[in-house]
């Protein structure tokens, strides 16, 4: 693959003020930010060197976390295939497949130590974001 295809992703209670801190205090650029009805972040990534980190509100989207925490979000090429591998191998999943409105398929996984990982065919780097926002 061309790109990475590993990014860690956070929840922040606060997304706005979680935003400006990430570019303010350690440098972070804005790469795609998604708002709800309300104006709220929902989705946002943040570049930091060559990587992206991915946040948004707990519960929402891939950031389906208890309370503020991250997880790992895995680019992979079959959701469906890879997603029946999980459960039949014992995977909680917590959040079933499905299709996001901007085309990804995606569903996400609690690990034996109860981190959460998503898994999903959204790639950061080959998205167009201009066209979406």
């Amino acid at each position: 693959m061309e790109h990475p295809t590993v990014f860690p992703t956070l929840s922040y209670e606060d997304t706005d003020t979680a935003f400006e801190f990430l570019v303010n205090a350690f440098g972070a650029e804005q790469h795609a930010v998604y708002r709800d009805e309300q104006g709220t972040i929902h989705h946002a990534e943040v570049r930091l060197g060559n990587g992206i980190v991915m946040f948004g509100a707990p519960g929402a989207g891939a950031h389906a976390t208890r309370g503020s925490g991250g997880g790992i979000y895995v680019v992979i090429g079959d959701p469906d295939a890879h997603c029946a591998r999980a459960r039949d191998a014992g995977a909680e999943i917590v959040r079933d497949l499905h299709d996001e409105p901007y085309g990804s398929r995606e569903y996400s996984a609690r690990d034996c130590e109860s981190n959460i990982w998503h898994f999903g065919t959204y790639q950061p780097f080959a998205y167009d974001h201009e066209s979406a926002q």
